[in-house]
């Protein structure tokens, strides 16, 4: 018989948790989210630059004869284009898949150092890479590196964190990624050296940005990735891994660093009330399929899906298309650029500040909505030709909204929905959905602006977003202020979450 978890955590704070313990390990866990923000961004700084070094278009004429490349549809340099853009995401789904098994049998420390070494490791490898195919095997198994830490940083986080400070040091892994995304084009924009108006590709091929530039675009990631590796050498193992493995007294020690004794005693009870004994440390795909599971498992996909088809991704990865259609040169570009990534910054602050107090539901309404009209007028400007600083202006709307709502919260969410003993696995099917869909909308943008052109296709968008605020109207629990025990008893038993558990 298992007895409910104690409800006496929910809305305070411990007589004597150390705030500064408990901020230091969350910031090195969400060093993760920095790498896989820097790494996110700054192909789309080295992009004017390593495709003409690499000649997509003789690449693309002599795949043309390729059974394979044409089964793929990699024939065409747009085609090409989107395949060095989003090769990295198929690497990121494998590093999602495995990253939950793999931490539920070795726990979260150890992979998060394994990710931080083999990010180090394929960043230089990529910046130094002798061809496009050397090129895309690097990105590949680099995104391996992001999948994991994606998955590990929010998932750990979750599970040292108190329950009244959840929501702020999980956004802070979001805070990571901008910042990460911020040192990136910021990178570029330092690196690159200025552009003749009118260059071609054959020049910029030739010039230093093409010949070097880049490649230290992507070598200098490696440097936060030594940091993350050694700083992860030092955190604790998460406490609810821990019981879950049966090392109770390991746990009650980590739970007494960060709120005192009694603190560590009461959290290991709810722990342990929620964790079956007989299933302490195995995960079986059945109890994924579970009716009640699978629809908690749904929405943790349906929340993955909806953040990445948003849209607001190409708006980074293909800020030079969309800008360069709205009549700006290279140069402008990049500055533009650097404008998105503070204003993705500023708004992930306002994030960090609300999460708790507004709770996660109504920052995810009002973000979906913010970002279906500011679609809407993007599509709008270049329908009617009112493109240059007004396309600007409503991709910056866009991206505050998606700062302060879908980039955080959709982490936040995914760490919290998910009961004790699967909830690696089950973060690792909801992250790999992410991945997914992250990869169909970063291999499709090129074709589809091709085809249908980039107003109507920022209005695919905006349907998508509307078609999101009702499904988080009717399907997303609010989940502040309660401990993980709290959600999973709540959800097992039907409550909390309208229409999702009945």
């Amino acid at each position: 018989m298992i007895t409910p978890p104690s409800t006496s955590s929910a809305s305070q704070a411990p007589a004597s948790y150390d705030a500064t313990y408990i901020w230091l390990i969350s910031i090195v866990a969400a060093f993760g989210g920095l790498l896989f923000g820097w790494d996110w961004v700054v192909i789309g700084g080295a992009k004017p630059f390593f495709e003409p070094y690499f000649k997509l278009a003789e690449i693309a004429a002599q795949w043309s004869e390729n059974p394979v490349a044409r089964l793929l549809g990699l024939t065409t340099e747009p085609a090409l284009s989107g395949w060095a853009n989003s090769c990295a995401l198929l690497g990121c789904l494998a590093g999602s898949l495995v990253a939950g098994g793999l931490s539920d049998k070795f726990g979260r420390k150890r992979l998060l150092i394994f990710a931080a070494f083999l990010f180090a490791s394929t960043s230089v490898l990529t910046g130094w890479a002798g061809s496009f195919n050397q090129f895309i095997l690097w990105r590949v198994l680099g995104g391996v590196a992001i999948g994991m830490a994606s998955n590990l940083s929010p998932l750990y986080i979750a599970e040292v964190a108190p329950a009244h400070l959840r929501g702020r040091l999980v956004t802070l892994n979001q805070l990571t990624i901008v910042f990460g995304i911020l040192a990136a084009q910021l990178l570029n924009m330092v690196m690159a050296r200025p552009v003749p108006d009118g260059a071609t590709a054959e020049m910029i091929a030739q010039s230093w940005n093409g010949q070097y530039g880049w490649r230290w675009m992507f070598t200098l990631v490696a440097a936060p990735s030594v940091l993350f590796f050694v700083s992860a050498l030092f955190v604790p193992e998460s406490p609810r891994w821990l019981v879950k493995n049966g090392q109770n007294d390991a746990a009650r020690r980590v739970l007494s660093r960060i709120g005192g004794q009694t603190y560590a005693e009461t959290e290991t009870r709810n722990i342990r009330a929620t964790i079956a004994e007989e299933e302490v440390a195995r995960v079986r795909l059945s109890d994924l399929l579970a009716p009640n599971l699978m629809k908690i498992l749904l929405l943790g996909c349906g929340l993955a899906v909806l953040q990445q088809w948003s849209g607001i991704n190409v708006l980074f990865n293909y800020a030079e298309n969309i800008f360069k259609n709205a009549g700006f040169g290279v140069n402008t570009i990049l500055m533009f650029i650097v404008i998105t990534g503070v204003v993705n910054m500023l708004f992930t602050f306002v994030a960090l500040a609300t999460v708790d107090h507004w709770g996660r539901r109504s920052l995810m309404l009002f973000g979906c909505a913010g970002i279906a009209v500011s679609h809407v007028l993007i599509g709008a400007a270049y329908a009617f030709e009112l493109k240059g600083i007004a396309v600007l202006v409503f991709a910056l709307a866009a991206i505050g909204c998606y700062a302060m709502s879908l980039a955080p919260v959709t982490w936040v969410l995914i760490s919290e929905i998910f009961p004790n003993r699967i909830r690696g696995t089950a973060i690792s099917v909801a992250v790999s959905a992410l991945w997914i869909a992250c990869f169909i909308l970063t291999l499709t943008f090129p074709m589809l602006e091709r085809s249908i052109g980039t107003g109507n296709t920022f209005w695919i968008y905006a349907g998508i977003c509307a078609i999101g605020f009702f499904f988080i109207r009717w399907r997303v629990p609010e989940t502040k202020g309660r401990t993980l025990e709290q959600i999973e008893a709540d959800l097992s038993a039907g409550g909390g979450a309208p229409g999702l558990v009945k």
